[in-house]
């Protein structure tokens, strides 16, 4: 039976609950226990995947096809275990869960509330793979407070009451604010907070305190006393450098250890936490630096793009290089010429997106970086987007386009070299999709194979002939093309097992130029970068040395 910690947090929103969760598993790995760690979000969306990235930052994408919150890239890239669809559940997947078994006739006629039903299925949902693993961490979007979260937080009050004594506990994040008129932090919104989660009949265990200044002594005594938990146990957490720092900072403040006594676990195994000095080592101490041009429709949020910058961080530290990323946004070059702003950069990545809104100045950067020799990245609509420059410019379809465009505007414009995919297969069966299909949850998502061609630079840079990768897109370079885009040069170096879609394409006779249709992102971590993003990086410092 897994021992359950669960994660809330108070006062403000954005303290970093997921962050503190991602380095607390690492510092349980790092002690030889096994972990998980869930994500339970207050909204009624179904997923995040409808959600405007300005909206919610991007979307997480597992390997069983979940869209989820960027939370579980945290938890993923911290303590390298791959979420599952069973990791992330929202107020909106629980409610159509009990609206669906009402629709069956499950509840036999009982009037549907929301205790015992909708907790239940809570409980449900907490209860999965309970037995896999020694920790399970759960933590809870939002804030106390919220009215959407008290389901939830109604359900773990009767959740860690049915279960034996010792096997739960809860560590609450709250803020303490510095007055620079009386020179003072402030503990009462953390009092304020602990007593709103005692009216709930919930108590913590564990406290986290963010600060900007040190937290004195007498401030920990304090906060002890009024809000009922032992001093080791406040823990104070404080900005840090760079978020690979956060478990060596966790450890160092006393956190894994304060949740191993709230458990009763003595003596504790002492931690290995040779990786993470090595990460960090990695990250303060590069040999040189590069500069990596993002040429995106989101660039106001940088969450929109987290495991990219963050992909991109890995590949560094795999070449020990500091990257600079800077962020384009790619409208500017619908009205200006791209090489100003592009001739400084070592490299140009192009990412994914939907619409139509800023394609064209991603087109044109990526034949500035073609025509240029600038190593280029274009992931998903990143790697269309290289296509239809290809078609344009090489082969001589001047109104190469896409049919995403011409659906969204509702008109025919363009010669579609990139369609909906209206059929793929998945595992044994053949998915079918029509264009005016929901929104949500009908791309294709998740993990396919790829078989990489003999001799091609994907195939030497993943050293293997056959990879698995995550996707996430409806729309499809089409294979008619192939042979005359070939002929001029862009090579299909990765197909999908039955070779009817295109997976990587990539230009001979150029230092490094690849588009790929999956997210390799989501699948880079700090102790293992990927290696297309490694081997980037990597052109990317070949370039700066020949500058």
């Amino acid at each position: 039976m897994a021992r359950y910690i669960f994660i809330t947090g108070g006062v403000v929103s954005s303290l970093g609950k997921g962050l503190a969760s991602a380095a607390l598993g690492a510092l349980l790995q790092a002690r030889g226990y096994t972990v998980r760690l869930r994500k339970l979000d207050p909204y009624l969306n179904v997923d995040p995947g409808t959600m405007s990235p300005f909206e919610h930052g991007e979307v997480f994408v597992t390997d069983d096809g979940a869209e989820t919150d960027l939370d579980l890239g945290h938890y993923e890239r911290f303590t390298g275990v791959s979420a599952r669809t069973t990791d992330s559940i929202s107020s909106g997947r629980i409610y159509s869960n009990v609206l669906e078994k009402e629709r069956r006739g499950d509840y036999l006629g009982k009037t549907i509330q929301v205790i015992p039903h909708v907790t239940n299925e809570i409980k449900d949902f907490l209860r999965i793979g309970d037995a896999e693993v020694d920790f399970m961490l759960c933590e809870i979007g939002g804030t106390v407070g919220d009215i959407e979260g008290l389901p939830f937080f109604e359900a773990i009050r009767q959740f860690i009451h049915e279960r034996p004594r010792g096997q739960s506990i809860l560590m609450h994040l709250t803020l303490l604010p510095y007055l620079a008129a009386s020179g003072e932090l402030k503990t009462k919104p953390t009092q304020h907070s602990v007593k709103e989660l005692q009216s709930i009949g919930l108590a913590p265990d564990v406290l986290v305190c963010r600060s900007e200044h040190p937290i004195p002594e007498k401030e920990r005594e304090k906060i002890a006393l009024f809000c009922n938990v032992r001093k080791e146990a406040v823990i104070p957490a404080y900005d840090l450098r760079t978020i690979y720092e956060a478990p060596l900072a966790y450890h160092r403040a006393g956190l894994d250890q304060a949740v191993l006594d709230a458990f009763g676990i003595t003596p504790a195994p002492k931690p290995n936490l040779a990786r993470w000095e090595d990460v960090m080592d990695r990250i303060t101490h590069p040999e040189g630096e590069v500069r990596v041009a993002i040429v995106g429709k989101y660039t106001q949020l940088e969450d929109a793009y987290k495991s990219i910058a963050e992909a991109l961080t890995h590949g560094g530290m795999a070449n020990r290089t500091k990257v600079r990323a800077e962020w384009i946004d790619a409208e500017i070059f619908e009205r200006e010429d791209p090489a100003p702003w592009l001739e400084n950069f070592h490299a140009i990545l192009v990412p994914g997106g939907f619409g139509e809104r800023g394609t064209e100045g991603k087109i044109k950067a990526a034949q500035f970086a073609r025509e240029k020799k600038i190593p280029y990245l274009g992931i998903c609509l990143g790697m269309q987007m290289a296509v239809i420059e290809a078609a344009r410019n090489l082969v001589g379809l001047a109104n190469a386009g896409s049919e995403e465009f011409d659906h969204e505007a509702g008109a025919k414009r363009f010669t579609p070299v990139v369609y909906h995919l209206k059929e793929w297969v998945q595992g044994n069966h053949v998915v079918a999709r029509k264009v005016t299909d929901d929104k949500g949850g009908t791309m294709r998502l998740g993990a396919y194979t790829a078989h990489l061609k003999d001799g091609s630079r994907v195939a030497s840079v993943y050293g293997e002939a056959v990879i698995e990768e995550r996707h996430r897109h409806r729309y499809e370079v089409d294979i008619q093309y192939r042979d005359q885009l070939e002929k001029c040069g862009l090579i299909f170096s990765g197909m999908s097992p039955d070779g009817r879609l295109p997976e990587i394409v990539e230009v001979k006779n150029h230092p490094w130029f690849i588009g790929v249709q999956f997210h390799p992102e989501l699948k880079s971590k700090p102790f293992a970068p990927h290696p297309l993003f490694a081997d980037f990086v990597r052109a990317a410092v070949e370039v700066s040395r020949l500058v």
